[in-house]
């Protein structure tokens, strides 16, 4: 391929993200009064809310409705060409229509119309004519027109589908804010994957503890917080008061260190060489903020209680491992 070549492809394809990234933006000064309906037709739905739309309009609203199932808001996607031939019935009172039509004149979407209106269903149009016949019977009619397709010939469905994807995206996160919806809640909707185990695991549920937990008394000499070290594996100690308090920790690194400095080491006692501010966590944090605090810095965190009283070691590798399971 030429250099030429290259330099034409690239232009182009710069250009249809240009031309995307624009319909997107355009999409924000229609954030108007039709939405903030929509968002409170969507949010006091006793039933479920049904996604419908054809063609590439179908499969954006695919995504969609799996984006607000997975965010709290349930959803699930119908064929307006399986609606009519008896899928209508997956339909009941209660539901919302998230509908999705470019032209708003799309015949199979138009067939569906009757039925939804005998249940008496809001519906809620994403179109790019907002003054179309499915707009017309619509409740909420949102605008998502662009002045021009990505296509070089301004025929297939490109920054048209991308506005309206971005608009359901923006739907379902100011449903799933309206919602309060939770790591935990988030990850109950994910069991699988590390979407779910980043909000599920905790770090109390993967914490080393008792016996297995590596910690010396203050006074202990400093080969036995070697020794401690060496049984426990974790590269790292705790140093604690007569009361269980947190004084510091010593880490392999610490141990190297000092053996670049001059003095007798017999003497010296845990106390005297635990870094005094380790960094620590609580049990019920996640794992995931544990790993982002240990990052590019340090292996392992000292777990503490109210009372900053040492209640396990959490590894970098224990978290690691359980993100791969």
């Amino acid at each position: 391929m030429s250099q030429t070549s290259r330099r034409d492809w690239r232009r182009s394809a710069e250009r249809v993200l240009r031309i995307e990234a624009e319909a997107i933006l355009g999409v924000i000064p229609k954030l108007d009064h039709r939405f903030e309906r929509a968002v409170e037709v969507l949010h006091g739905c006793a039933g479920r809310v049904i996604v419908t739309g054809m063609g590439k309009s179908g499969l954006v609203g695919r995504k969609i409705a799996a984006t607000l199932a997975s965010t709290g808001t349930p959803a699930f996607f119908l064929h307006p060409a399986e609606g009519v031939h008896g899928d209508i019935g997956m339909v009941a009172r209660g539901d919302v229509v998230l509908a999705l039509s470019n032209s708003g004149e799309t015949d199979e979407m138009l067939a569906i119309l009757p039925p939804l209106k005998r249940l008496g269903v809001p519906i809620i149009l994403l179109t790019g004519h907002p003054k179309s016949t499915l707009a017309r019977q619509s409740e909420v009619v949102l605008d998502v027109s662009v002045t021009e397709e990505a296509c070089p010939m301004n025929l297939a469905p490109t920054s048209s589908t991308t506005a309206a994807l971005a608009m359901g995206d923006a739907l379902a996160m100011v449903l799933l804010d309206l919602r309060g919806l939770r790591p935990e809640d988030y990850a109950a909707l994910h069991p699988r994957g590390t979407l779910g185990w980043r909000a599920l695991f905790r770090v109390g549920d993967l914490m080393h503890t008792g016996a297995a937990m590596p910690s010396v008394g203050e006074r202990a000499p400093l080969g036995e917080a070697v020794q401690e070290m060496t049984r426990t594996r974790l590269g790292m100690t705790t140093v604690i008061d007569a009361d269980g308090g947190l004084v510091g920790v010593i880490t392999d690194g610490d141990l190297r260190r000092l053996h670049l400095q001059p003095g007798p080491f017999d003497q010296l006692r845990a106390g005297d060489v635990a870094t005094r501010t380790p960094k620590t966590i609580g049990a019920d944090d996640l794992a995931a903020k544990a790993l982002e605090m240990m990052e590019g810095t340090i292996t392992s965190l000292v777990v503490v209680d109210e009372g900053q009283r040492p209640r396990g070691v959490i590894h970098m590798h224990d978290i690691l491992r359980a993100k791969i399971v």
